[in-house]
């Protein structure tokens, strides 16, 4: 099947169901058993790692169709869902690592893996070296004896570096090292992660997945080899998906193959406009034949999101960036992206990198292209450029 026809049919059972095309949502903790022998059966099959419904953290028919249908959409062996898509890059990270390992994570990763890594997994005995998002297969020489795992996300979510995912698989691999990526700019309909080599793959399903700013919910989707140990700490740590967040991404898988087409066509029309302004010095968009990453994008990747940042001139000062910011009417400042309105920020990457220092970069504005009308945002894009050359006098 196409990955269309997976998505409107994957994880659907109104047989099961008495006749409901969406699995209900499972509101559930106890599920009583009709005697012992019965308990002793499911628990038996729980213990060979089958779906069967023992306790509503451990799974429903809801969650379990949820994790199969991205499962099979990325290629991947089982997935487990998580209450955030920090909650799953955390969890990814703890299903490999023990104390005295050393573990390489791009300089590009996101803000709560890095904080996550920095604090608590430094706690924990654990070693964390960021590595440039450029590095490539230059990553061999960082390898230690202890190191367990390589961590990237491809593009990043700031700066937008892509990485030579099928490269570094292979140098890591052959040490022994496992691959985790962050996968929720690529999604698992436009980067098949485990036809590249990673081990697990991570999604804000937050993001793109539920695609409407209303629930928090993130998922793992692991090989066979690393699913046991996924499996083993998420559930030791207690770790679960609200079952109403979840029935949200399931929701959102349905018509995610509708949506994001039409975020990567807007976006790359908004970005390729931005070329032509004379304030934009820089545009970091993968999907853009002069971007840098392009050709790995496009050798590796099967189409784009919605997001993408630009570079301001240099002599555009605070006060002009926030003129141009403020005051757009079309653009909400806020975190997170995926959703169907558009998004703006002022990112700081220089505050965070730490593998090589971010200089000699004008003001960096990170945009989220929604489901709205490109001429729309365009005109208010122009707008915000009046506001800001104005407010640089």
């Amino acid at each position: 099947m196409k990955d269309e026809t997976k998505l409107a049919t994957l994880g659907r059972d109104p047989e099961g169901h008495h006749g409901a095309v969406n699995i209900p949502v499972y509101r559930a903790s106890t599920i009583l058993q009709p005697n012992l022998k019965a308990l002793k059966e499911t628990y038996a099959a729980r213990e060979r790692d089958e779906q069967v419904t023992s306790y509503g953290r451990i799974g429903t028919p809801l969650t379990y169709a949820f994790e199969n249908t991205v499962a099979e959409l990325e290629g991947g062996y089982r997935a487990i869902s998580f209450p955030s898509g920090a909650a799953a890059c955390s969890g990814a990270i703890l299903s490999v690592v023990k104390t005295g390992d050393h573990i390489l994570v791009t300089d590009s990763v996101y803000g709560p893996t890095r904080h996550f890594c920095d604090t608590l997994l430094k706690r924990m005995g654990v070693e964390t070296e960021y590595f440039s998002p450029t590095l490539n297969a230059g990553i061999r020489e960082k390898l230690r004896p202890n190191t367990t795992l390589v961590f990237l996300e491809s593009p990043g979510s700031l700066t937008f570096e892509v990485q030579d995912v099928p490269a570094i698989c292979e140098i890591a691999h052959q040490h022994g090292a496992k691959v985790a990526i962050d996968n929720t700019w690529g999604t698992p309909l436009y980067f098949k992660s485990f036809s590249h080599g990673v081990d697990l793959s991570v999604h804000a399903a937050t993001k793109y997945i539920v695609g409407h700013s209303d629930a928090m919910l993130g998922l793992v989707v692991a090989t066979k080899e690393s699913w046991p140990a996924l499996r083993d700490s998420t559930r030791a740590l207690g770790t679960a998906a609200g079952p109403d967040e979840v029935y949200l991404g399931l929701r959102g898988l349905r018509t995610m193959a509708v949506r994001l087409p039409r975020h990567m066509e807007s976006a790359l029309a908004v970005a390729d406009w931005l070329r032509g302004r004379p304030e934009v010095t820089a545009v970091r968009h993968p999907g853009l034949p002069q971007d840098p990453g392009h050709a790995l994008w496009k050798r590796d990747f099967l189409g784009a999101c919605g997001l993408f940042a630009f570079e301001l001139d240099r002599k555009y000062g605070e006060e002009a960036v926030a003129a141009f910011v403020d005051h757009l009417d079309l653009f909400g400042i806020g975190y997170s992206w995926g959703g169907f309105e558009s998004l703006v920020t002022v990112a700081m990457p220089h505050r965070i990198r730490s593998a090589e220092p971010w200089r000699d970069h004008g003001p960096l504005i990170r945009l989220h292209i929604g489901l709205e009308a490109v001429e729309d945002l365009q005109a208010d894009l122009t707008a915000g450029f009046t506001r800001l050359n104005k407010a640089q006098g």
